[in-house]
């Protein structure tokens, strides 16, 4: 703060903080407070009063409230700094305007304490804006010392533990979150207000696991004494709707794959998946820079961002790759399904990929691909044709029936979104599902058959284009965050006492 500089008070130990509880309690005082009505925001007030001079005190009374972050003893004179939704303001507090006794009982405040204050407002002689307390109540006992006197919590693991000390000890931590709620905003304004679609919720349980190939969570329905899968995604649901006469819907919401842990991977994790009857593939590449578009802006003002020391620039319309002319170029070598499987099985081990002896012709290419091409689509590309091994809801490409109609969003080598010109042959669909199920032999996230999905389509599905993009992979760009548990304000953790 701007006064001359005092030793800030160290933080008491634990026990110390519950004997002053205890002691409280005692007098027959309640610290853990009751609704306060405050006048302003702390951010509303540093607006508001940004021309008071310096040495000024005005006539407005106000009320504030929030957590104290510093503590400045200097006799009869005591500094507070005030924290409260991101913002700080200084409380200015004289023994001769309190009284002695609650004068008193404001320097036996702690760090960490959440108290009320009013009284006017002023800005003192070296420019710090404040508010010179006139009365002021405790309204919640901090027992805890905040962590390392203020100097922030460093250590990862306990900072997504203890997101609630991570938030009090690291400003930048609340930019980031407050980011990435203006990102969810600023989609569901475009896909409402921009695109005409209707937000819809479908079940996080199904007792079919489908709509995409991972490995599901398992609970057990008590009341139908069966178990249930929670969502892998919210696709099948979705296009359900499309049958039903809904033209334009999208949900954006968790699901759940029980697979690993990383950098860009949580078992729990946020998506919009947006579904267009008579929509296709341009559309649905439309939607996507336009969402891409509306959350930069929203989050960063512009659409040339920085990435982990890279200049992203999402301005689009943005660039298309088909995946066999990509892993051509990875590989050095001309890759298409003209080739034998010996010839590219070949290639994929020469590449770094260890072949495993059922997979296809789609899947060796796609697995070429992605050894020696995605980490180095760095500018946002679409890229298109993927194999229909791996595309089982996606329709056939025209002239081509081992590729289909499907594009994935890549930037700075991640995948960002994956969308298809939806398959709507019952027939055809039935059969792919059927060749999932078999696959379950050897490849435990192939999907289930689902026959009522099934059924749906024979009622008759549009063509339709439909779209799924990574919400929190979006906020990491967006926020420039190297890790998906910067973007989590719960990330999943080991047990503590795994440590």
């Amino acid at each position: 703060m701007a006064e001359e500089q005092v030793e800030i008070i160290e933080d008491d130990p634990r026990e110390v903080r519950l004997a002053k509880r205890a002691a409280l309690i005692e007098a027959g005082q309640n610290p853990y407070g009751h609704a306060y009505a405050y006048s302003h925001h702390v951010a509303a007030l540093q607006e508001l009063y940004a021309d008071v001079e310096n040495g000024a005190i005005t006539e407005d009374a106000v009320g504030v409230a929030g957590r104290i972050m510093a503590i400045r003893d200097q006799g009869k004179i005591c500094f507070l700094v005030l924290r409260e939704s991101g913002s700080d303001i200084q409380l200015f507090c004289r023994v001769n305007t309190l009284g002695d006794e609650p004068y008193a009982a404001l320097k036996d405040l702690d760090v960490g304490d959440w108290i009320s204050a009013e009284g006017n407002v002023m800005r003192t002689k070296r420019g710090e804006l404040s508010v010179a307390v006139e009365r002021f109540e405790l309204l919640s006992k901090s027992i805890r010392p905040l962590p390392e006197k203020f100097h922030g919590l460093a250590d990862k693991e306990t900072r997504y533990r203890q997101r609630y000390v991570d938030l009090i000890a690291n400003p930048e931590v609340r930019d980031t979150f407050e980011k990435r709620f203006k990102i969810m905003r600023a989609i569901r304004s475009y896909m409402e207000d921009e695109l005409g679609y209707y937000e819809v919720e479908t079940p996080f349980l199904q007792n079919i696991m489908g709509g995409a190939n991972a490995k599901p969570f398992i609970t057990h329905f008590n009341a139908l004494d069966k178990d249930f899968y929670l969502r892998i995604a919210t696709e099948l649901p979705l296009k359900r709707l499309l049958v039903g006469g809904f033209e334009k819907v999208y949900e954006m919401g968790r699901i759940f794959r029980n697979e690993g842990m990383d950098q860009t991977h949580n078992p729990e994790f946020t998506t919009m998946e947006a579904y267009q009857a008579f929509g296709g593939l341009e559309s649905m590449m439309e939607l996507c820079e336009g969402v891409f578009r509306a959350a930069a802006m929203a989050a960063c003002g512009t659409l040339q961002i920085e990435y982990q020391g890279q200049t992203i620039d999402l301005e689009g319309p943005w660039p298309r790759r088909t995946m066999l002319e990509l892993a051509s170029e990875g590989a050095g070598e001309e890759i298409s399904f003209d080739r034998s499987i010996e010839d590219l099985r070949a290639i994929a081990e020469r590449v770094g990929v260890k072949v495993e002896q059922q997979w296809g012709k789609g899947k060796v290419i796609s697995e070429i691909f992605e050894e020696t091409c995605e980490s180095k689509l760095v500018q946002p590309v679409f890229v298109t044709e993927h194999p229909l091994e791996i595309s089982p809801l996606a329709k056939k490409l025209p002239g081509n029936p081992e590729l289909t109609e499907r594009f994935e969003l890549f930037v700075c080598g991640h995948e960002y979104a994956n969308a298809f010109n939806e398959l709507n042959d019952p027939v055809d669909q039935a059969e792919r599902f059927h060749a999932q199920v078999a696959a379950k032999d050897y490849d435990d996230e192939a999907m289930g058959y689902d026959a009522d999905y099934i059924r749906a389509l024979e009622y008759g599905m549009p063509p339709a284009g439909g779209i799924g993009i990574g919400i929190d992979r979006l906020v990491m760009l967006l926020t420039d965050s190297a890790s998906i548990r910067d973007v989590l304000l719960f990330p999943a953790m080991k047990d503590e006492s795994a440590q």
